[in-house]
């Protein structure tokens, strides 16, 4: 007889082994699911802090007449943006499962890094077209001003992302505002030597020059933002999973004879689920080996939503 058991639904029957499984939360039992609480604060600082920069920085370039500015503005504002989807995300992937949206709003998380990735390379033909332009009619920008600006951006970034440092191992989004900062911090930086440089040189093309490698630095941060968000819509196994061993594994348990229907995808970007049918003909321990096979789930790959279907008549499997 088949016996489809789901790990979650049965906190009452484990309550023994020192597990939390809440249904009420996003994240059930397990450390590596918890998106820090502290972690509400650092969005909060990084969105306040960032989007009274890029109103600064804004306001400058165009006073300026500095295109490298308003470039590192538009990187600015598209990491207050990834902040605020990031944040929303991670807010949304705690609302429980209700109606006809059985896995909550989890996927929310996948869906606001490919939004995110996505604006950000818009962003970026912006930047590109405005710099192909002052190639053909180079301007002369107000560098002492530009300097002071862009050292505030190194400040402000370098902050935020101390921020979010603690948090960035076991979130894509937690990792995708951290690497946007340190980033950010690194492009300020930037367009601060590019000012210095072009006061120092009178050589307009700087400017414009440093605008595009900012754009550079954009597309190669969103780009892998982009695989592995798109990857993980797409209800890929979550990279740092090797599906082989997940079946290796399985099929190495106690009385097992075969593995089929492996499926192993993301619920959020920092859950995965698993669904399984197992070969076991002598099956007299079922619940015992269900807990057995989804803690070690849980302990190896972290897969903390794992459904098993023990199938006992090769017949019929």
């Amino acid at each position: 007889m088949a016996t489809a058991h789901d790990h979650h639904d049965h906190a009452h029957d484990h309550d023994h082994h020192g597990h939390d499984h809440g249904h009420g939360h996003g994240h059930g039992g397990g450390h590596h699911h918890h998106a820090p609480a502290n972690m509400g604060r650092a969005f909060a600082i990084g969105v306040i802090l960032n989007t009274a920069f890029v109103a600064a920085e804004v306001a400058a370039g165009l006073w300026t007449g500095s295109l490298a500015l308003l470039a590192d503005a538009g990187h600015n504002l598209s990491d207050v943006l990834s902040l605020l989807l990031a944040w929303g995300a991670t807010v949304l992937a705690r609302r429980a499962p209700a109606g006809r949206r059985t896995y909550g709003l989890r996927k929310a998380t996948i869906l606001a890094s490919l939004a995110n990735a996505i604006l950000l390379l818009v962003a970026v033909g912006a930047i590109a077209s405005e710099a192909a332009h002052r190639f053909r009619e180079p301007a002369a920008i107000d560098s002492d001003l530009v300097m002071l600006t862009a050292s505030l951006g190194v400040l402000i970034n370098g902050a935020t992302a101390l921020l979010f440092m603690r948090g960035s191992h076991d979130d894509l989004n937690v990792r995708g505002a951290f690497l946007h900062m340190a980033a950010d911090a690194g492009v300020s930086l930037a367009v601060v030597a590019g000012a210095f440089l072009m006061a120092r040189t009178g050589i307009l093309w700087i400017d414009p020059a440093l605008s595009l490698i900012i754009a550079g630095v954009i597309v190669l941060g969103t780009w892998s933002l982009l695989r592995d968000s798109a990857d993980l819509a797409l209800d890929a196994a979550p990279r740092g999973i090797d599906v082989e061993a997940v079946r290796r594994y399985l099929a190495g348990l106690p009385g097992v004879e075969g593995v089929h229907d492996l499926h192993i995808w993301a619920l959020s970007t920092t859950e995965t689920a698993m669904t399984a049918h197992i070969l076991r003909p002598a099956n007299s321990d079922g619940d015992r080996f269900l807990h057995l096979a989804c803690e070690g789930l849980e302990a190896r790959f972290k897969i903390g939503h794992a459904t098993l279907q023990v199938e006992t008549d090769a017949a019929h499997a």
